[in-house]
């Protein structure tokens, strides 16, 4: 154990500015903070630099560091985590992590790798946790969220991506045993588990925020959103919500206030932090964001709502400032430079539009080529797309595509 220590001991570069460390994110916002990218596409779209076609079944996201790229996929029966090289999309290593999940909705797994450092984290569907190596892949250790920590897979298999923050990984295993759960980032020992609240885990990920001096992580569940101690893990406070199937959005917290939302008809939810409360400000449902995620631009929200179509809310009084229904079907989004770029889930358009309160501006579409005809047949394209160093990230299953979207 003391050579694991000493290696993690090596890291102390932090990731490069316009690197994608984790889901949504270096601050899991899911706002990139380049600022030399395209504004307008060509017709067709960007050009594409490559086409991997061997990413595996599942819907994990993309971490980006440095020349390497980061993402998850199911091969034969195992999900793997899978790394590839950004120039040209070779594949560099691949590490079978545990058995893959199996599910009519598509099998695989959903969550997004966390690099931090020398090291990047994963999560199988079926709740098998891992540090890898981020030079060749092998296993630093691993630990299972069920077995070891009395965790409770959903419906749908995990989808959270673990928050690695202050030296500790921080997931949701949900159970008896307590619903959130802090691992020591080298050696995978428990630091705490949130034994005063044991609710299941649901979709949603953990972000971390820092609020009048006090860290703490903020987690939706079901019934309720909570926030937790940073150092022990736990409640500080929650907030009662009336999820419903399913909650999958990750909440946004923003000058002491978080937002959540979710889909099958839940709406959203705006509350203040005051000390160890939480202060309804607004509940409606104007937002009814299923699961292809809610972006703060500025004062605004913006993302898909169900019955409704592509929103703007405005954050702090949760009105409705403009939506549109017939530009594009349901999908999912990212932002950069003040753009947001938009996925289909249906038709596999992927659309820029200006991130503005003034309405629906669009500067581009084109149509992802080729389709995979590996999916089930309830499944979508799901994977949130992911802008990094210039070069725009999207997935259908086991197609893997890299677009150029640098300015010239």
């Amino acid at each position: 154990m003391s050579l694991i220590i000493a290696a993690f001991a090596l890291v102390a570069l932090p990731a490069a500015a316009d690197d994608w460390t984790q889901w949504r994110g270096p601050d899991r916002s899911d706002i990139s903070h380049e600022t030399e990218t395209l504004k307008e596409w060509p017709e067709g779209g960007p050009k594409q630099l490559w086409l991997f076609k061997d990413a595996g079944l599942g819907y994990s996201g993309f971490a980006v560091v440095d020349d390497t790229l980061y993402t998850m996929g199911s091969r034969d029966d195992f999900e793997c985590l899978i790394a590839l090289n950004v120039g040209d999309g070779t594949e560099k290593w691949s590490t079978a992590i545990g058995p893959r999940l199996e599910n009519n909705w598509g099998d695989g797994p959903r969550d997004t790798p966390t690099v931090d450092g020398d090291f990047v984290y994963c999560m199988t569907a079926p709740g098998e946790l891992a540090c890898c190596r981020v030079d060749d892949g092998s296993i630093v250790w691993h630990v299972a969220l069920t077995t070891d920590f009395g965790g409770q897979v959903p419906n749908w298999g995990y989808c959270e991506s673990v928050l690695v923050d202050e030296g500790k990984v921080i997931c949701t295993p949900g159970g008896e045993q307590g619903t959130m759960l802090a691992l020591d980032k080298q050696t995978g020992e428990k630091v705490w588990q949130s034994k005063n609240i044991t609710k299941p885990a649901h979709y949603s990920s953990v972000i971390v925020a820092v609020h009048e001096g006090r860290r703490q992580y903020i987690q939706l569940l079901m019934d309720e959103l909570i926030g937790v101690d940073a150092g022990t893990g736990d409640v500080i406070w929650s907030t009662p919500w009336g999820g419903k199937t399913a909650v999958i959005p990750t909440p946004i917290y923003h000058d002491g206030y978080v937002y959540i939302s979710s889909g099958y008809g839940a709406g959203c939810k705006l509350v203040k932090i005051e000390g160890d409360k939480a202060v309804d400000v607004y509940e409606n449902k104007t937002m009814k964001n299923h699961h292809g995620g809610v972006i703060l631009v500025g004062d605004y929200l913006y993302g898909h709502s169900d019955g409704v179509g592509w929103l703007c809310q405005e954050f702090k009084t949760g009105e409705k400032v403009w939506s549109t229904k017939d530009e594009l079907g349901k999908g999912c989004l990212t932002c950069v430079d003040g753009m947001l770029y938009l996925m289909g889930e249906d038709n596999a358009e992927v659309v820029l539009i200006e991130a503005s309160p003034e309405g629906w501006h669009e500067h581009g579409r084109f149509t992802l080529e080729p389709k995979t005809t590996l999916r089930k047949p309830s499944g979508r394209i799901w994977t949130h797309p992911v802008v990094a160093n210039g070069r725009l990230y999207l997935r259908d299953q086991e197609l893997l595509f890299c677009f150029d979207v640098k300015a010239k």
